[in-house]
């Protein structure tokens, strides 16, 4: 995982709508990266729906949570309406992972991200991480609220 302290690597990535979301969009505010496996799978559709019922709490506390996989921007769209979220999604499609490789969360082995955390601040510099010990691990929200506290 990127080591805290670090600069966050920059990106810019297809949202669930194809436009392009770049970490610099969120400078001057905290931003958790949520990196999951995929969409649809019953696993990454508990952790979605799960910080979906907390995401005005995580919103009220000055942050912006954005979920990062190796699905395409069509796949996202499909799965947000599913699921009823508003989370944005960004796609790390082709070349397949390179965000997620870029943040030390990739798994070759299985060729997709871990279920992993980083809060990146309001400078743009790693302030949090937390990667799940297994892809089948979800991080609780209570982690995400831990992390913003000790943040701010």
């Amino acid at each position: 995982m990127i080591a805290l302290g670090s600069r966050a690597p920059d990106f810019s990535l297809p949202n669930h709508e194809g436009k392009q979301v770049s970490l610099a969009d969120y400078r001057g505010r905290n931003v958790v990266l949520v990196f999951y496996p995929l969409d649809f799978s019953p696993v990454c559709t508990d952790q979605l729906s799960i910080y979906q019922e907390v995401l005005p709490q995580i919103e009220e506390q000055g942050a912006t949570l954005v979920g990062i996989s190796v699905d395409s921007s069509w796949a996202h769209r499909a799965f947000r309406d599913k699921l009823g979220i508003t989370i944005t999604l960004l796609s790390d499609f082709e070349p397949k992972g390179a965000v997620i490789r870029s943040y030390g969360a990739y798994l070759d082995e299985v060729g997709h991200g871990n279920r992993s955390l980083v809060l990146v601040g309001p400078d743009g510099v790693v302030s949090w991480v937390h990667e799940s010990p297994t892809p089948l691990e979800i991080p609780g929200a209570n982690l995400i609220f831990d992390a913003l506290e000790q943040d701010g």
